[in-house]
């Protein structure tokens, strides 16, 4: 069953009365909501009860972690991105987000909702509303307060009776200080004083047994009850939460005074992060970058700090508790000043790094930080418009591949309207706000926006600018059906530039590859497969994924107009691999299509059907009807006669909506596999 749902790292313990109560929940209420404290547990029981329901959804069960927005701004985006919705469309995303799940069943979780309480609200609201296929589990300390909405709330874990407190503490201690008799004489019983103690709170009880790699179970349980000794704060009024933060400061003062600092710095990182950012943002004064790396692996050891392989994180009751120090010794600015320069570098080193052999890596990479790089770049609107414009232009690319247009758009004319008036960046973020508007339809602004860039290009005299502003020009010609004049556009400037950087070469590829399209759209087709083998073989040499994956999409095009069927569908094949990889939606729905063209061309009508139908999710996806250069429609309104023919309209539609409701992931195996109906 398809799924996003976080693999548990660690035990889970207890709870089988709330799985049993969550499970009639999610199956009686479209809405269920997890309430309860900080550190209770509420993400831990969410995701073992999404695993247990997902089976019951045909479209599967996804997660959308909102604990790294810290605004709204991008609360739509992400739960996009849960679902597999990446929008090339002019619409309000909350209307695209609504018509991607109108038909859908399945279990949406929305985990860490409490600081966005009213905007989950609304939107909620909204989706419930269109999408009567949906159920909703949500996390939060507090209740949404939608209409129709099923609370259920989580308690701390049994001291008594069970005890899972106690197993939990037992199972945490293991890891934290293995070869511990935690049944020696006295260990029992204090090991059973903090549980009691800490009432069972999962997160209290976690910090507690990452403490014993210092402390024995005894001094741990009176280090711990000295701390409850102290009277309450007249902010802390709330017994679990100050139990709760009673044990988070506990654990701090075990910390060494390095890893308190770099505990404070990492709470402006918004999301996983790896050694590699955490040295570069948190590296400054008393904390050298070889100091990041001991504090980091102090608060792993202590539990503060969580784990998975290479990345690391912290839970928003720990992150909370680092900024309120962060905001205590007065380095909030400095630290979101190291955030930016941090992740500006990362956009700068992704750029340079499009062509070659680590291009799917830095995809990967830009897509994975993307909260860490909208907030980056509104501290550098705000602080520093000439850097937010340069990382606007950097990024702008990759963000246009992964689909995050609404945002792409967004960011590149703030980046514009504020930064400088001229120069290689601002030409830089032009061209992306071109591209951007020409993946949305927007051709009218697109035409203007590849003039300005052109002007702006000449002006900076840089090879780079005036390469992209012919792609632009050029791409945005032959959508609108002018090959001509995309053609002599490209030559022109590819006859009269070089490309003396990597960078340079990257832009380069991109122009001959309008160079192919064009010719392919007059019809030159000998010249066109000529072209797109010498440029395959570029690309190859260099291990360019992005151009020569649309390199495979033409050799299919040109072979399948030379009555070529059988390699037009290998190139189709070679091309939706490579768009797999860089996970672009907009571009295995145009191979997906050439695919089953190339398909119905050889008689298999059938299967030519079923890929057209799994063409179609992808095209949904991207809130696109079929879209392409313009000589496709025709192309594929033949091939689809064709398959039609072959076995009549009966079995055509039949395969056609099984592709249709096959999950995207498992169509699009299939389709590549070559798998027979």
């Amino acid at each position: 069953m398809a799924s996003n749902i976080p693999e548990e790292t660690t035990s889970f313990v207890g709870r089988k009365a709330e799985l049993a109560r969550l499970e009639h929940s999610l199956a009686a209420h479209r809405l269920t909501t997890l309430i309860g404290t900080g550190g209770v547990g509420k993400t831990r029981l969410a995701v073992r009860a999404a695993r247990h329901a997902a089976a019951g959804h045909r479209d599967g069960a996804w997660w959308a972690d909102l604990s790294p927005l810290h605004d709204d701004g991008l609360l739509i985006a992400t739960v996009s991105d849960a679902v597999g919705l990446c929008d090339h469309t002019l619409r309000m995303p909350i209307d695209a987000l609504c018509e991607w799940l109108v038909d859908k069943e399945l279990l949406l979780v929305l985990d860490s909702c409490e600081h966005l309480r009213f905007a989950c609200a609304h939107m909620l609201g909204e989706i419930l509303t269109t999408s009567p296929g949906l159920t909703v589990l949500a996390t939060s300390r507090q209740p949404l307060g939608i209409r129709g909405e099923r609370l259920v709330e989580v308690e701390p874990l049994p001291v008594e009776g069970a005890a899972d407190a106690l197993t939990l503490f037992r199972d945490r201690a293991a890891a934290a200080a293995p070869g511990l008799a935690l049944d020696a004489p006295g260990n029992a019983e204090a090991a059973a004083e903090i549980c009691r103690r800490l009432e069972g709170i999962p997160l209290a009880i976690e910090l507690a047994a990452g403490a014993l790699g210092r402390d024995t179970v005894e001094q741990a349980a009176v280090r711990i009850g000295s701390r409850f000794d102290v009277p309450a704060d007249e902010s802390l009024r709330l017994p679990r939460h100050r139990t709760l933060r009673t044990a988070i400061g506990w654990s701090h003062e075990l910390c060494t005074p390095l890893e308190r600092l770099l505990w404070a710095r990492l709470t402006v990182l918004r999301g996983d992060f790896d050694e590699a950012a955490a040295r570069e943002v948190c590296a400054e004064g008393p904390l050298t970058e070889d100091g990041v790396t001991e504090a980091l692996n102090g608060l792993v050891a202590k539990s503060v700090v969580g784990r998975d392989g290479a990345r690391h994180r912290m839970l928003d009751t720990i992150r909370e508790y680092g900024r309120m120090w962060l905001a205590e010794l007065g380095e909030e600015r400095a630290a979101a000043d190291r955030h930016a320069a941090c992740f500006l570098s990362l956009s700068r080193h992704a750029h340079a790094g499009w062509t070659g052999d680590e291009q799917i890596t830095w995809y990967h990479r830009i897509a994975e930080s993307h909260a860490d790089l909208c907030a980056a770049l509104d501290h550098l609107l705000a602080h520093d418009t000439g850097a937010a414009q340069e990382m606007a232009g950097r990024i702008g690319f990759f963000w246009c591949c992964c689909g995050h247009l609404p945002q792409t758009r967004e960011y590149a004319q703030r980046a514009l309207d504020a930064g400088p008036a001229e120069g290689p960046h601002r030409t830089r973020a032009l061209w992306v706000l071109g591209i951007t508007v020409m993946l949305q339809g927007d051709y009218p602004a697109a035409r203007r926006l590849g003039r300005e860039c052109t002007r702006e290009a000449a002006r900076d005299g840089t090879d780079e600018g005036i390469l992209a502003a012919a792609y632009l020009c050029g791409l945005t010609h032959l959508m609108t059906g002018r090959p001509e004049a995309s053609l002599r556009q490209v030559d022109r400037v590819l006859r009269t530039t070089k490309a003396a950087t990597p960078l340079e070469t990257a832009y380069r590829l991109r122009c001959h590859l309008i160079t192919v399209f064009a010719l392919t759209s007059l019809g030159r087709l000998d010249e066109a497969a000529e072209a797109a083998m010498v440029l395959r073989a570029a690309c190859e040499a260099q291990d360019e994924r992005w151009t020569r994956s649309y390199v495979d999409y033409q050799l299919a095009l040109i072979a399948l107009l030379q009555g070529d069927a059988e390699a037009s569908a290998a190139h189709a094949r070679s091309m939706l691999a490579g768009k797999h990889r860089l996970r672009d939606s907009f571009g295995i729905a145009l191979g997906l299509d050439i695919l089953a063209a190339a398909i119905a061309a050889q008689g298999a009508g059938a299967r030519a059907a079923r890929v057209y139908g799994t063409g179609q999710v992808y095209w949904r996806m991207v809130g696109h009807p079929q879209r392409g250069t313009p000589e496709l429609g025709p192309l594929r309104e033949a091939c689809e006669r064709q398959a039609r023919a072959a076995v009549g309209d009966a079995a055509y539609q039949r395969a056609f909506e099984r592709g249709r409701a096959d999950n995207a992931e498992v169509g699009l195996a299939a389709a590549l596999q070559g798998e027979p109906l």
